[in-house]
């Protein structure tokens, strides 16, 4: 019999193991971040311009077909089914290029790309039931469509389209199987022997194309996330800035709002690094930071541009603008950092400049031009202080 103390021993492990597990799950079906969003809506344009060449290549396909001695029949399917997939092509190609307007585009499309293969399969499967089933040109639609979802930069895309590509398929070939009166319709000269085994064997290839198309993914999008993220303090970069804010800037002339971008300095900052060392300098950050992390409102991003530089976009007007920023500088007054433990703690504070859309600016670089003129007039006027206007 095993101690008393071994299932501690074991049970450590697995349960890390379990939550690194969840916390990966989590992360994989998470929406992405702006960056992200951005990378997916370049690669479903991507996307929707390969599915138009591969579908005027699939043109040739039936052409090829009935130079090789094939039915005439399979012929004029193969041709009706490579005719609509580039009428819908060409659809797909069009809505890509407004892409940021239809974030439900990439599941939308995976899935035509999956149904495409699944019902070209059922007529063949209809008209020749071993064709439909041990056609491994046709069924190779399910592998692009799984693969293609890479470009996307969303797991879950992967996911829908290879589950719809598992269930369809599975569906398809049961009820195909089932359908047949005798055992020599599963038998064709041309195509084989249509068997259980050899279904379930094509059930476990999607299955593996799905696993490491969503692996290739995940590992893509963390990358990207990264990139798009401060390492010192985990808020948003400048890189994220630049792709959040034409998104936030649509949403804001579509339903007539505003948008307010305020850019924060820390006054004196350079004073702690020099009396403290960076190290100190980079807790000081963290502090200030936290509070202003604490004191977020819903729809508010703070985001880290430089060594002690921030831009919180909020979705008010100026003067409302003004209020929130000015409360978030009283708050940092109340709260000074404390370099270690009974030392002599320094107390922060900040100089903001805000500019308003569409008001001051039509574009990120003008709103940061002219929240920084603001900015410098606070630090010329005492630091310390919120500008949201010309003096």
């Amino acid at each position: 019999m095993l101690p008393p103390t071994a299932p501690i021993a074991w049970s450590h492990p697995v349960q890390a193991f379990a939550r690194h597990i969840v916390d990966t799950l989590r992360l994989m079906f998470a929406q992405p971040d702006e960056v992200m969003l951005e990378v997916g809506s370049g690669g479903e344009l991507i996307v929707a311009r390969l599915r138009a060449v591969i579908a005027l290549l699939l043109l040739l396909l039936p052409l090829i077909n009935a130079s090789g001695g094939g039915s005439v029949r399979e012929t004029l399917i193969g041709l009706g089914g490579a005719v609509l997939v580039n009428i819908f092509a060409q659809v797909w190609l069009a809505l890509a290029r407004r892409q940021r307007r239809h974030r439900w585009l990439p599941f939308a499309s995976s899935a035509f790309d999956v149904t495409s293969a699944t019902l070209v399969l059922m007529i063949l499967a209809y008209n020749h039931l071993p064709s439909g089933l041990n056609s491994m040109v046709v069924w190779c639609g399910y592998l692009l469509a799984i693969v293609l979802t890479a470009l996307r930069g969303d797991v879950r895309v992967t996911v829908f389209a290879g589950g719809l590509a598992l269930l369809e398929y599975a569906l398809l070939a049961t009820v195909a199987i089932a359908s047949a009166a005798s055992p020599e319709q599963l038998i064709s000269a041309d195509y084989g022997a249509v068997t259980f085994g050899t279904q379930v064997q094509r059930l476990l290839l999607l299955a593996i194309t799905i696993l490491i198309t969503a692996m290739v993914t995940f590992r893509m999008q963390r990358i990207v996330e990264m990139s798009g993220t401060d390492g010192l303090t985990g808020l948003p970069n400048r890189v994220w800035l630049l792709h959040r804010v034409p998104r936030v800037m649509d949403a804001v002339h579509h339903d007539g709002s505003s948008l307010s971008l305020a850019l924060i300095d820390l006054d004196n900052f350079k004073r702690v690094n020099d009396e403290a060392g960076h190290r100190t300098g980079d807790r000081a950050l963290k502090h200030v930071v936290s509070i202003l992390r604490e004191a977020a409102e819903p729809g508010e991003s703070l985001v880290r541009i430089g060594g002690q530089e921030f831009v919180l976009l909020m979705r008010k007007p100026t003067g409302a603008a003004w209020e929130r920023v000015d409360f978030l500088r009283r708050q940092l007054l109340q709260r000074p950092f404390e370099p270690e433990r009974g030392g002599e703690p320094f107390r922060l504070s900040i100089s903001a400049g805000i500019a308003t859309y569409p008001q001051e600016g039509a574009d990120l670089s003008r709103l940061l031009r002219r929240a920084d003129q603001r900015l410098q007039e606070a630090k010329r006027d005492g630091r310390n202080r919120v500008v949201a206007r010309d003096s």
